[in-house]
């Protein structure tokens, strides 16, 4: 599938009204879901790193950081924000970097100014489509505790930016925080206001840590939504201070998430297509911490088979 070929100018021009033109973007975006669930033939899908976890040493050697994280034995990455600052060229430089150490980018974070029409929206898509990338993910909305009403409003965004994206071979995606699973009004959750208001093919991005913090039950979350969990933050949480290691401090299989039944049904029922190791911190170095979690994650699968 190739990508559409709307210059900027074109794309900012009738980008409002693309979503009333494009009577066949369901089944496109069926289509691209399909693609890209047929293009990780692996037994076990690929484990990645979300760099925001080697954030200081991403910011200081951005080529360094690519290659440690291929040798340490990660298969992907994904950039978060700071990537938006980057010209097209120097993308293109990136992308090779990539082919040149065999790491893929199937995902980015991004703020929602990439995931609503306007130049930053146009520079997002430019960028993602020369990473070779699958998936715009929300990181976070632009409010903090928000309503009920707000999330609504900006679960419709976020279902218009799916058609919007869609011609030019891009899925979208919401990553959650700890504020989404608390209860409001009329026992609603933020995250089922994002996930019953998009579409099928709308990627939910669960980061386990932050659902395990607000007391959420990841596994009965991904059994609700079959085939939308195509992508999963590893995280791990634990009572506790951040002072004594504990909170995110935690290294992955460290904390109190539910590791097996999760990805059991992760596998079975979420649908989903890859994993990416995050860590906000802990005693070790970036590196040290990128490397001792991807340790636990391999010990986790052999001792799963």
């Amino acid at each position: 599938m190739s990508p559409s070929s709307l210059s900027r100018r074109e794309f900012l021009a009738h980008g409002g009204a693309a979503a009333a033109l494009l009577t066949s973007t369901p089944a496109l975006l069926s289509a691209m879901v399909q693609s890209a669930r047929s293009n990780n033939t692996a037994a076990v899908p690929p484990i990645g790193l979300e760099l925001y976890s080697v954030r200081t040493e991403l910011a200081r050697d951005l080529p360094n950081t690519l290659r440690t994280t291929k040798q340490q034995g990660y298969e992907l990455v994904e950039f978060y924000a700071p990537y938006m600052n980057w010209s097209l060229s120097y993308a293109k430089d990136v992308r090779m970097m990539l082919d040149d150490v065999g790491l893929k980018c199937k995902s980015t974070h991004n703020a929602l100014t990439s995931l609503v029409p306007g130049e930053a929206m146009t520079k997002a898509i430019e960028l993602n489509q020369i990473l070779g990338t699958h998936y715009l993910v929300l990181a976070s909305p632009s409010f903090t505790r928000g309503s009920i009403e707000q999330y609504k409003s900006l679960a419709d965004q976020l279902a218009s930016a799916a058609t919007l994206l869609a011609p030019h071979g891009l899925l979208a995606g919401y990553h959650n925080h700890d504020e989404e699973w608390d209860v409001q009004a009329n026992a609603t959750r933020p995250m089922d206001v994002i996930a019953n208001n998009t579409p099928a093919e709308f990627m939910l991005q669960l980061d386990v840590g932050t659902c395990v913090k607000a007391g959420g039950d990841p596994v009965a979350w991904v059994n609700a939504h079959k085939g939308r969990i195509r992508s999963v933050h590893l995280k791990d949480w634990a009572p506790g201070p951040d002072a004594q290691e504990k909170g995110f401090r935690v290294l992955f299989s460290e904390g109190t998430s539910p590791w097996q039944p999760l990805i059991a049904a992760l596998e079975s029922t979420g649908g989903v297509e890859f994993y990416l190791m995050e860590q906000e911190g802990s005693r070790y170095s970036e590196f040290e911490t990128a490397k001792r979690c991807l340790d636990s994650w391999k010990n986790f699968r052999k001792s799963a088979k």
